[in-house]
C-alpha cells in the first residue's frame, strides 16, 4: 500500500472513532449526571472513559514488551467493556433520556443499581491509576528498529574468530636448562635396569594439589579379574614366547611387555631363559663318555 492510501485509511478510522465517541458521549455524560456529576463533571465524564480507551489503544500499537502490551490490552478490554455497559443502561433508563437530567436511579433493584454506581463512579479513579502507567511505560519504552538489530546480529555471527582482539599467548621460558642422558650399557646383573636412551628432558613445574583424601576399600568390580600367576606358570610362558627369539632379544623390557609382568619378574625370568640356553649351547669336553 502507498502513502496516499495509508493516510486515508487513518483519516477513515479517526472519522469513525470520533463519530462513535460523539455517539457514546450523549449516554455516558447522562449517566454521569445521574449519578451526581455536576455540569461540567459530566461534559467531561465522556472524556475519562473513551479517552482512556483511546490511550490503551495507541500504548498497545507502541509497546513491544510482551508484558506491558498484555497489559495495555487488558485495560482497553476493560474499558470497553464498561462503556458498553453504561450505554445499555442508558438506553434501558427512560428517565435519563430527558433534556433536564437530574440525580436519579440507574435500575429498580437495589444490588444492581449500588453496582453500576459503583461503577460508574470508578471509572475516573481508574483512568487516572491506569492512564498514569501507561504513560510511564510509553516514555521509558525502547524502540529497536528491526533492520539495524538484524545487521547487528548478521555482522556477529559472519565475524571470524581471527578478527576478534584475543592476545597472543606469551611463551613460557624455561625453568631449567635441557639436560641430556647417555645410554647406559646393558649389564648381566640382577640389579639390570632398562636402557635409556639418549632424550631431552625439560623440568616442568609441579602440580602442587591437595592431598587425596583415603578412599577405603577398592570394590570387587573395579579390581583385576585376571589371576595371579606363580613362578613357574612364568617361566613356562616365557619359555614359549621367546623361544623364537635371539639371545640378544633377551632383555627385560621385551619380557615385560610380552608376558605383561613387572619389570623385576621380567629380569629374573631373563636370566633363568639366558642361563637355559648358555646351558644348551655349551658344547661337550672332548673324551666324556656319551
Amino acid at each position: 500500500m502507498n502513502r496516499a492510501g495509508k493516510a486515508l485509511l487513518v483519516f477513515a478510522l479517526v472519522a469513525v472513532v470520533g463519530m462513535a465517541f460523539r455517539v457514546s458521549w450523549n449516554a455516558l455524560r447522562d449517566v454521569a449526571t445521574a449519578v451526581g456529576a455536576d455540569e461540567t463533571g459530566a461534559t467531561l465524564y465522556p472524556f475519562v472513559v473513551d479517552g482512556l480507551m483511546a490511550l490503551a489503544l495507541v500504548a498497545t500499537l507502541v509497546l513491544t514488551d510482551r508484558a506491558d502490551k498484555k497489559f495495555a490490552l487488558r485495560v482497553l478490554a476493560a474499558y470497553t467493556v464498561a462503556s458498553l455497559v453504561l450505554n445499555f443502561v442508558h438506553g434501558l433508563v427512560p428517565e435519563l433520556h430527558g433534556e433536564s437530567v437530574d440525580w436519579t436511579r440507574l435500575a429498580e433493584w437495589d444490588p444492581v443499581n449500588w453496582l453500576l454506581v459503583l461503577l460508574a463512579t470508578s471509572l475516573p479513579v481508574g483512568s487516572i491509576y491506569f492512564g498514569s502507567d501507561l504513560v510511564a511505560k510509553v516514555l521509558h519504552h525502547r524502540s529497536i528498529d528491526p533492520a539495524e538489530g538484524e545487521e547487528s546480529t548478521q555482522g556477529d555471527t559472519e565475524r571470524s574468530t581471527s578478527d576478534l582482539a584475543v592476545p597472543a599467548p606469551k611463551p613460557v621460558p624455561a625453568l631449567v636448562a635441557p639436560v641430556s642422558v647417555e645410554r647406559v650399557d646393558e649389564v648381566d646383573s640382577p640389579a639390570e635396569e632398562d636402557p635409556i636412551d639418549r632424550v631431552t628432558v625439560r623440568a616442568v613445574a609441579a602440580d602442587q594439589s591437595a592431598p587425596r583424601r583415603a578412599t577405603g576399600r577398592v570394590p570387587d568390580a573395579a579390581r583385576s579379574t585376571r589371576p595371579r600367576r606363580t613362578t613357574d606358570e612364568l617361566a613356562a610362558e616365557a619359555r614359549q614366547l621367546t623361544e623364537s627369539w635371539t639371545v640378544d632379544q633377551l632383555t627385560a623390557e621385551g619380557i615385560r611387555k610380552a608376558l605383561r609382568t613387572s619389570p623385576d619378574k621380567a629380569r629374573m625370568l631373563r636370566d633363568s631363559l639366558r642361563a637355559e640356553r648358555a646351558a644348551t649351547a655349551e658344547p661337550k669336553p672332548v673324551g666324556a663318555v656319551s
